[in-house]
């Protein structure tokens, strides 16, 4: 019988489900609404449907050997879910444990930037390394780290928050309660916010200026910094300044052979990669200095929430200690 690995997504509005073997080809997939279920219970029994709905979609020749759980606030030690602010259970919510009980399988959980680092070191351009560093650039700033081969979660199961590091301790207010916070100024949000200060501040014509705040998008800056808006342009310039020197900072406490950006912001390519490039390199310490790749992800054009959550089982799998960590 083939093995294969559930794969599973859970997002503020939808949580999306696929069945994925060690090759990283994606045999079945579903998804339902994360919204709709105000308690967890209802949420575990749409949940298991769909889940049988997809083992019988691809017939009997295939053995799944385990479950994993990309998530918002996850806890990896505890496989929990702890205050999620886009979803509706309230405190501390242990999916992991509900999800092994129905299945009877190895479950693990994490966050959704710790899928991204193992969808990168099983699935794309970090097979091989040991050391290296995933950026998630979407609604908000997340961060994988991986040293000698093995994801960061420190001592309590939250390590690795490179989003919340800060950039000016009088700065923007941050969902997490904090001010200044790194994904406040470099995310899709975070440059939505620099663009609606930098119309404030100048008299520059821009299209921008006719859009609202609620509408305006990450890819109407892009396409306006490709048209040649100035306060698009300067935007994109503003978030890579931050960008490049927070990552230097990220150099120089994990050292790792390469960053890889990934998520919606860097669709915008070159407008984000060859700014941040420059300031990454203007700010690293001379010791690194040529040593850091900073490199595109390899997953952003395929489905990576559900290839990292897979990935995550079968990097445990591989290791031997599955039966341990679930």
């Amino acid at each position: 019988m083939k093995k294969i690995v559930l794969g599973v997504d859970v997002g503020g509005t939808s949580t999306k489900l696929g069945l994925v073997d060690r090759e990283g080809n994606l045999l079945a997939e579903s998804k339902f609404m994360s919204t709709e279920y105000e308690f967890i219970d209802g949420f575990i029994e749409s949940f298991e449907k769909h889940v049988d709905q997809l083992v019988k979609s691809i017939g009997p020749d295939h053995e799944m050997i385990g479950i994993g759980i990309g998530a918002p606030n996850a806890n990896f030690y505890r496989g929990t879910i702890e205050y999620p602010p886009n979803l509706k259970w309230p405190g501390i919510t242990p999916l992991a444990s509900m999800v092994k009980r129905k299945f009877k399988l190895p479950t693990l959980l994490t966050n959704d930037a710790n899928a991204a680092a193992y969808g990168e070191m099983i699935y794309g351009g970090a097979k091989g390394m040991k050391d290296f560093v995933v950026i998630t650039l979407g609604t908000g700033l997340g961060s994988g780290i991986v040293s000698n081969g093995q994801l960061v979660y420190g001592y309590a199961g939250n390590a690795g928050e490179v989003g919340h590091t800060l950039v000016n301790v009088h700065g923007r207010h941050c969902g997490c309660g904090k001010q200044g916070c790194l994904e406040t100024y470099v995310s899709a949000t975070g440059i939505r916010r620099t663009v609606y200060k930098l119309l404030a501040d100048y008299t520059v014509d821009s299209k921008m200026r006719e859009v609202s705040f609620e509408d305006l998008s990450a890819e109407m800056i892009t396409d306006a910094a490709h048209a040649g808006d100035e306060i698009a342009i300067a935007a994109f310039e503003y978030t890579a300044r931050i960008l490049g020197m927070k990552l230097s900072d990220v150099v120089a406490h994990s050292g790792p052979e390469a960053i890889f950006l990934f998520g919606g912001l860097t669709h915008a390519k070159d407008l984000l990669f060859m700014p941040t490039a420059k300031h990454f390199n203007n700010n690293l310490m001379p010791i690194f200095k040529g040593k850091v790749k900073l490199m595109p992800s390899e997953l952003n054009n395929k489905n990576a929430a559900i290839l990292g959550s897979a990935a995550m089982i079968w990097k445990h799998y591989e290791d031997g200690d599955l039966s341990t960590l679930s």
